[in-house]
């Protein structure tokens, strides 16, 4: 549906959608309205370490927005006592903006939507953020999936990806005297913890585009194996890019339809598309079951005897169980804002079924730690991980954290990265574990007992 409105004022409500292309919001409101207001309204409800990213990704769309003659305007306001203010500033006819899945935000729109219009006001809202709306695909009895398989194989098939939209012309938008970012208190006090981060990561438009096209030229070929050795750069670390709107799910789907590298190797891509699936999967859990985040899905580990024990939980945090793979994962996570994928398995399934700790609490420990926190995969992995999810991993497997790592990283290499004083170790020397603070055979035979004590 196109709006068509002359001589009018419209707002653009930046939220994780931070970049100009392929973003349906921003091209309609563009293209029909004379002038449109740009604005981005304080998240307080991210992480730590993803202040560090917003900082930089919001200086770097500022930076695109003002080559482009534009401004975004910033506040800390709520979202109606902000939009309220450039309604009665700017006498604004029409609200746009990308839509969000989780249930507070669905919370929050709908009612700004209904006070909006109350107004008479048009609000224009758009999918920008996945492949497939969570309530097209449905089951054969018009339920929601709760097994990713049979979702993936349906949504793949039918799904539609439109047109990028490319914005051509930006409508002078006034300028502010300054841009108070700095004023936000986003990026850390000293000492700066995230002194790791600048080397590795470039937040913003144009660093997603960049990590999208090295990644298809120079590692989709060998994913397939790659993805699962953590001493690889074998993944396309595209994950904090996506879950700030950077990049969108359509952008990456249309370069992996197009991508020629030489012999194309349609297992990897496949696996990486169905990596997508998974992020696609994990909203669609999140909107058909919004406790998802902080109730198991599984109601039978609500009678599970989680564990209390702040002191193992902190050795866990700070890379410090005697584990080598356990702890380089959880040190990579601190110093760098990201982690393995397979290493984010290990350390989940040691946290949950070896120290026999609430999955919430990884959760929550992720969520501020990592770069790509995003409360749907957050939530849907830790669960899968623990056992009480959707689609959830057994609850008899439980990783051997000494094998996982013969396995995954058997010269070692990965570990002597991130603990380097295990470097001077031999590859069969370096996973033995050495002042653990549990003993995994041990520790699996209690799980069990507990999980068979649910039936």
């Amino acid at each position: 549906m196109t709006w068509v409105a002359f001589m009018s004022t419209a707002l653009f409500w930046f939220r994780t959608d931070l970049r100009l292309q392929d973003n349906p919001g921003l091209y309609e409101a563009m293209h029909n309205h004379d002038k449109v207001i740009l604005l981005y309204i304080a998240d307080d409800s991210i992480g730590a370490a993803q202040k560090w990213w917003l900082y930089h990704s919001l200086q770097a769309l500022q930076d695109a927005l003002m080559a482009k003659g534009s401004h975004l305007v910033l506040s800390l306001n709520t979202p109606q006592i902000a939009i309220d203010k450039l309604i009665k500033t700017h006498q604004i006819t029409d609200i746009y903006w990308n839509r969000q899945y989780s249930p507070d935000a669905i919370q929050r729109d709908t009612a700004l939507k209904s006070l909006f219009k109350a107004q008479h006001l048009n609000v224009h809202t758009f999918n920008a953020y996945l492949l497939n709306e969570p309530w097209v695909i449905k089951n054969n009895a018009d339920l929601p999936y709760k097994v990713f398989t049979p979702y993936w194989r349906k949504a793949s098939c039918t799904l539609t990806i439109p047109d990028e939209k490319i914005i051509v012309q930006f409508k002078p938008n006034p300028h502010p005297d300054d841009f108070p970012l700095s004023t936000w208190q986003l990026l850390p006090e000293k000492p700066n913890w995230a002194v790791g981060f600048e080397p590795l990561w470039t937040p913003g438009e144009l660093g997603a585009h960049d990590r999208l096209e090295h990644f298809i030229d120079e590692q989709l070929n060998d994913y397939v194996v790659n993805r699962d050795i953590p001493k690889h750069s074998g993944t396309s670390r595209l994950s904090p890019h996506l879950h700030f709107g950077e990049i969108s799910p359509q952008q990456i789907w249309r370069a992996l339809r197009t991508a020629t590298p030489q012999g194309l190797n349609i297992k990897s891509l496949e696996r990486y598309q169905a990596e997508l699936g998974w992020r696609e999967f994990s909203y669609y859990l999140l909107y058909h079951f919004p406790s998802l985040p902080n109730k198991n899905f599984n109601p039978l580990f609500d009678n599970f005897p989680w564990h209390h024990d702040k002191t193992l939980l902190k050795a866990w945090q700070q890379g410090k169980t005697g584990y080598p793979i356990v702890d380089a994962g959880m040190r990579e996570l601190w110093q760098t804002g990201y982690m393995h994928n397979r290493v984010r398995m290990i350390v989940a399934s040691f946290l949950t079924k070896d120290l026999l700790i609430d999955w919430q609490e990884g959760a929550r420990w992720f969520y501020d730690t990592l770069l790509d926190a995003d409360l749907a995969n957050n939530s849907a992995s830790w669960q899968w991980v623990a056992g009480t999810g959707a689609d959830a991993a057994p609850y008899f497997r439980i990783f051997n954290p000494t094998l996982q790592a013969q396995k995954f990283d058997p010269d070692g290499a990965y570990i002597k990265r991130w603990v380097p004083e295990l470097s001077h170790l031999s590859a069969k020397d370096i996973h033995i574990p050495r002042s653990s603070i549990v003993e995994h055979d041990q520790a699996r035979h209690l799980a069990l007992q507990y999980y068979q004590g649910l039936k």
